[in-house]
């Protein structure tokens, strides 16, 4: 007799409501008939389970549900078919849980000095399908089952990391899930270093283990198919401008398909807002993830988002191991509170309201936050805060005060010139971020908050096609769209922030005047009215699928995002922006540019990105 799921030696079996095992299981044998089973805790007979009948055994293969098993153990677990029996040992029952995503989850943190001690009661089903009790790596990578795992590693069999790296937050997870709830606890390892939503595909999951979600689902009918739910660390790898606007609608698309395979359509979820990155130029992108992650619990029923921003790190993008300790302990918290509600802890702290008052003729910003345990505080000066304004960018606070469940952010910027700026905690990708609450638990990453009306915009589009540098020869009013044949020759180049700077090559050429074209395509998912916001410091030209839609003849220093507002309407499908900038004589630097979708209902934009579509920037 073997089995082929749901019965393993020492498994953690999910509990159901009663707080008893239902566990379904399969496996093959030679014998035929009933299939009975004698259940042992401590050399002794469970009352109840001595052989009972669980399931049937027909041409070669067996079938059964093993239900009613008290939470705890461990339990010796003797199946018989005929003549044949089986013995399963060591195997709890409590809570089973999956983890998801990339490669803060998959365990990149080195040890540290003081390692988390094991519990016996908090196992782990590692990457070669076998369960053990939980103890960093878990994703046990060189030994993984599945192919996706080999093919993602370029088809080479992943090899055994160094002895001092490979801490994830899983096991603190199960550690503290243990402590808070008094059952045994159960990790499913399923994550994958690098990978992308696209990756995680739910529609792959016919692929089986040559797909991320198709692996993640045969691990979990492997286990009887019944799951507690979901810890996810996920987004590095969709901060991109090709990938940022389907984040949300892929989260959506995951959870519920998630939800589907594991028969619960309530099942909860816990994923961690992603947390600082150095040295990457993309920081638009990586701050939109993180605003939608910061959001999802309001697009996605029974999902908290936990913060990992203040966490100390191991590698330009990899929380440390004693962090990832924090962070297990963290998820753990917040996974209580989703499911017990407020009677379990406060869920993690989240934005109440955001105010504008007066202070001589300075604006001042009051952020109110529930959640919070006990009082804000931070270990020096408060720091993590910015304004961002269209005008004069984010250099404009000088000082920031918390009181009790309140943070008073003082900026040089005027009350009315408020109105127009953006709100954000962790503004750019590696940010510095201090502010706790008593609990040790952090503020969330955030922005843009618009303050004052909200607007619904796309991220500065900084990845174009730029045309050479041409003599003006033609008037620029009199100039012509480029085809898309002759922007399709151009040049595609990605600029490392918001503002597309030519000024480097400009500076060059001397004091003639030159032309310079820029071009990008974006797509609606549905018919759009659109704004095009474009900044310049010379003589530009604007057209939306060859239509001008925009001219200043007289455009010079200094750049401002929203110099140009031209209102435009676009269908569902395709179209191409195309802007030429005059170099002024050598003056001109660059461009802003930056689409805002101007037909969305208030309600809407008052939920944020991810409530509403946007277009899609193709490049």
């Amino acid at each position: 007799m073997k089995m082929t799921t749901g019965l393993f030696d020492h498994m953690v079996l999910q509990r159901n409501k009663r707080n008893v095992s239902e566990a379904g299981f399969t496996g093959t044998c030679a014998g035929a008939g009933p299939v009975t089973t004698t259940v042992k805790a401590g050399g002794r007979t469970v009352k109840g389970f001595a052989g009972i009948a669980v399931g049937v055994a027909a041409r070669g293969r067996l079938k059964g549900c093993l239900k009613g098993l008290p939470v705890g153990g461990p339990y010796e677990i003797t199946l018989k078919a005929g003549t044949e029996t089986h013995t399963i040992t060591d195997v709890l029952v409590g809570d089973v849980w999956l983890l998801g995503g990339q490669s803060n989850m998959q365990g990149c943190g080195l040890f540290p000095k003081l390692r988390l001690q094991a519990d016996p009661l908090v196992r782990a089903f590692t990457m070669d399908d076998r369960w053990s009790i939980a103890r960093d790596p878990i994703h046990t990578m060189w030994k993984c089952v599945d192919a996706v795992h080999v093919d993602l590693n370029g088809g080479v069999h992943p090899v055994k990391p160094p002895a001092d790296w490979g801490v994830c937050p899983g096991p603190a997870f199960g550690n503290e899930m243990r402590r808070l709830s008094g059952v045994p606890q159960g990790l499913i390892a399923c994550a994958h270093g690098g990978t992308s939503m696209s990756q995680w595909d739910p529609k792959r999951k016919q692929e089986g283990g040559k797909s991320l979600y198709g692996a993640l689902v045969r691990r979990l009918i492997k286990n009887g198919g019944r799951v507690a739910g979901m810890i996810w660390y996920q987004g590095c790898s969709d901060a991109n401008q090709e990938s940022v606007n389907q984040y949300t609608p892929r989260m959506k698309e995951l959870v519920r398909a998630l939800r589907r395979d594991c028969g619960d359509k309530t099942l909860p979820v816990a994923i961690v807002q992603i947390g600082r990155v150095v040295n990457f130029s993309a920081s638009l992108y990586w701050n939109s993830i993180q605003e939608q992650q910061r959001r999802l619990p309001c697009r996605i029923r029974n999902l908290t988002t936990v913060p990992a921003i203040d966490l100390a790190m191991d590698d330009h993008i990899h929380i440390s191991g004693a962090g990832h300790y924090v962070l297990g302990r963290r998820l753990a918290q917040a996974m209580q509170a989703l499911r017990l509600g407020r009677k379990a802890g406060n869920p993690p702290i989240a934005i109440k309201q955001v105010t504008i008052e007066s202070d001589r003729g300075l604006g001042v910003v009051v952020v109110e936050f529930d959640n919070v345990g006990g009082q804000l505080r931070s270990g020096s000066r408060p720091t993590g805060f910015s304004i961002v304004s269209p005008a004069v960018g984010a250099n404009n606070l000088f000082d920031i005060q918390l009181d009790g469940s309140r943070v008073r952010i003082r900026s040089t910027l005027t009350t009315p010139a408020l109105h127009g700026a953006a709100l954000h905690y962790g503004y750019g990708s590696d940010p510095c971020c201090n502010i706790t609450d008593e609990a040790g638990r952090p503020l969330p990453v955030f922005g843009p908050v618009a303050m004052g009306f909200p607007r619904a915009f796309t991220p500065f589009i900084n990845k174009l096609r730029v045309s050479e540098f041409k003599p003006a020869r033609v008037a620029l009013k009199l100039a012509a769209c480029p085809s898309r044949r002759e922007t399709g020759r151009m040049t595609l180049r990605e600029f490392p922030d918001s503002f597309c700077n030519l000024h480097p090559e400009i500076a060059v050429r001397g004091g003639s005047n030159e032309r310079v074209f820029f071009a990008c395509q974006f797509t609606c998912n549905e018919a759009m009215k659109l704004k095009l916001l474009l900044g310049y410091d010379g003589p530009v030209k604007a057209w939306v699928d060859g239509k001008a839609v925009a001219t200043d003849l007289k455009g010079t220093n200094p750049a401002n995002p929203e110099q140009i507002k031209a209102a435009f309407s676009a269908s569902e499908g395709s179209h191409e922006i195309v802007v030429a900038l005059d170099t002024n004589k050598g003056a001109a630097w660059g461009i802003f540019l930056q689409l805002e979708r101007r037909d969305v209902a208030t309600k809407k934009l008052k939920q944020g990105v991810g409530a509403y579509d946007m277009p899609v920037m193709l490049g």
